[in-house]
């Protein structure tokens, strides 16, 4: 019972390693080649949210950590400052994980867009302290609302198309530990 239970998480962390990468390639993609007045959302920071905030032990810290690393390389950031605050986001939404399931969604996404935007004003204070070129702050404000404006979408699409549900009480972990 524990190796099907341990070999389900590991297929969990696939899928959402896989999705994060498919994500990421999306943004990359150039879609149109002029300047965009409109920002896109953050799909990688709302479903990692939606998989911390839902089943936090499918996701280690190390591969948020990794996976936005990543992001930051890719998408030419100040290396590990985003990828920091949203590991930070995610262990403080991790830590409370058992107060998500019982909360309405409207309350998560209210939790969850303080999340997202104390990291943006974060981080734009930090890029600012330290005279580091950014975007204008319209368009990360944009991103920011957008991005939470998505969360209850991605809720939906990791229900139903991943599986990713709240933790019931009285679940049982992949080692035989009560969720």
């Amino acid at each position: 019972m524990a190796e099907r239970a341990d070999s389900k998480t590991w297929a969990r962390r696939g899928v959402f390693v896989f999705a994060a990468f498919v994500l990421i390639v999306v943004d990359l993609v150039p879609l149109d080649m002029r300047p965009s007045l409109w920002v896109s959302p953050d799909l990688l920071l709302a479903a990692t949210l939606v998989w911390v905030a839902r089943k936090p032990e499918h996701i280690p810290v190390f591969v948020i950590a990794m996976l936005f690393l990543l992001t930051d390389f890719l998408f030419m950031r100040p290396p590990g400052l985003w990828a920091a605050l949203v590991v930070i986001l995610t262990e403080m939404i991790r830590r409370r994980h058992r107060e998500f399931r019982d909360m309405p969604l409207l309350i998560e996404w209210g939790t969850i867009a303080f999340g997202v935007a104390a990291i943006t004003i974060v981080n734009r204070v930090i890029l600012a302290v330290v005279m580091s070129p950014q975007a204008p702050l319209g368009l990360t404000l944009i991103e920011m609302i957008v991005t939470i404006l998505i969360y209850p979408v991605i809720v939906l699409v990791a229900h139903f198309a991943f599986g990713v549900t709240r933790t019931s009480p009285g679940e049982i972990g992949s080692k035989g530990q009560v969720l």
